[in-house]
């Protein structure tokens, strides 16, 4: 009955670790997640006033399918003022969620068999919405030394006439990885002698830059525009996980591609999300500084104390609210029980159910030897995370 379409599709590690952990702690359990990729913040006030202000001035119908004049003339300003891009507002298209944006970009482009790149550790959903579209996710394991970041040589060495698009995303999710501009031009130079690729350009974690200002792909290689789709939104910086408001800005065929797309399945989102995506681009970015120094301190924090246990290695990120340490040589020992820790699924279930720690394993991410922790939390919660993380992994035995 169920069509093959979806019987092949993977749901969310992600989602399944939290719905996991959320479900223990209805039993009662005593669970710390650091599963979520969602900020502990509150949504700042000016933008929750806007959107209760256009509730009150009747703002309750549909929008535009690609979303108001007002708030894609808002994005676009917002794009040529802090990242020097100039894309107008029919190159704008707003959506439910930067991750409906990926998905539906990718219908919009890819054909049957196409290849699309995906470094590994990737985001759950892109192999999956690949596969959707009917393309081929072609991975590219990156490696713990270069801080899991896509090279020039890798990337070269799997683009083939078949490769359609190329995914990027800096700051990274699952790793905090930010590319810098000399990285970005070296992989820009490959890219430009391969004109048939795209570049997917996720760029959520923008905000969360901690070493000096986002740089995108787009910045550092102008000629790349025809080609290049650019994914942001609202959710991560502005603590608006709920709000469901994201955004594609790419070439105009590309744009009207997504929007004939996005007329046919969700239409515009939420009207009052629209006006709290305006006031957040409008307003003071004071509340977004203080969120970003909060997870830089969390970050540090983390870094520390993950260093600390024997046999757990972890890279400082960049930015996001990510770390990625490597587990490996807690694979392969046992629990108390006798039971082999085989995967770092394997270790996230003991974690869990064991020691009321949940994590995502790498296995999700396409990288079989680390586990994402997520510092979206107070640092009371890690500092109580550290420790059951450190006995657990202390009670294996070789």
């Amino acid at each position: 009955m169920i069509s093959k379409r979806v019987e092949n599709l993977q749901p969310s590690q992600t989602l399944k670790i939290s719905a996991l952990a959320k479900e223990m702690q209805r039993q009662g359990k005593s669970i710390i997640s650091l599963s979520a990729g969602e900020p502990d913040f509150k949504t700042p006030a000016h933008i929750c006033e806007a959107a209760k202000k256009a509730i009150d001035d009747g703002h309750h119908g549909y929008t535009m399918n690609t979303g108001t004049p007002e708030l894609r003339e808002a994005i676009s300003q917002k794009l040529k003022a802090e990242n020097g891009l100039d894309f107008s507002p029919s190159e704008i298209i707003v959506s439910n969620g930067a991750k409906q944006s990926v998905g539906f970009s990718l219908l919009a482009l890819v054909n049957e068999g196409d290849e699309v790149i995906i470094p590994s550790p990737y985001w759950v959903s892109y192999p999956e919405m690949v596969k959707l579209a009917g393309g081929k996710p072609v991975f590219v394991r990156t490696r713990f030394a270069d801080d899991y970041k896509l090279t020039p040589n890798w990337l070269e060495s799997v683009i083939t006439p078949k490769t359609k698009v190329l995914i990027l995303c800096s700051p990274s999710n699952p790793t905090g990885s930010c590319y810098s501009r000399e990285e970005l031009r070296e992989l820009a130079n490959v890219l430009m002698k391969h004109p048939h690729v795209c570049v997917l350009s996720d760029e959520i974690y923008e905000y969360i830059s901690f070493d000096g200002p986002h740089v995108s792909l787009l910045q550092v290689e102008p000629r790349l525009r025809d080609r290049f789709l650019l994914i942001n939104g609202f959710s991560k910086g502005f603590a608006m996980t709920g709000w469901r408001l994201g955004y594609l800005a790419a070439s105009e065929p590309i744009v009207k591609a997504v929007a004939k797309l996005q007329s046919q399945e969700t239409s515009a989102p939420s009207t009052i999300s629209q006006k709290a995506g305006e006031a957040a681009y409008k307003g003071s970015l004071d509340e977004v500084m203080e969120m970003k120094k909060a997870f830089r301190e969390r970050r540090d924090f983390l870094v520390k104390a993950l260093n600390e246990i024997d046999g757990v290695k972890c890279f400082t990120p960049g930015g996001a609210f990510y770390v990625f340490p490597e587990i490996s040589d807690y694979l392969g020992r046992k629990k108390p029980n006798g039971e082999v820790i085989g995967t770092s699924t394997d270790l996230c279930m003991y974690l869990i159910e064991d020691h009321g720690l949940a994590l995502v394993p790498g296995d999700a991410f396409g990288e079989p030897e680390g586990v994402r922790l997520s510092y979206s939390a107070s640092m009371e919660t890690l500092q109580e995370a550290m420790r059951r993380f450190n006995e657990g992994l202390s009670s294996l035995k070789s």
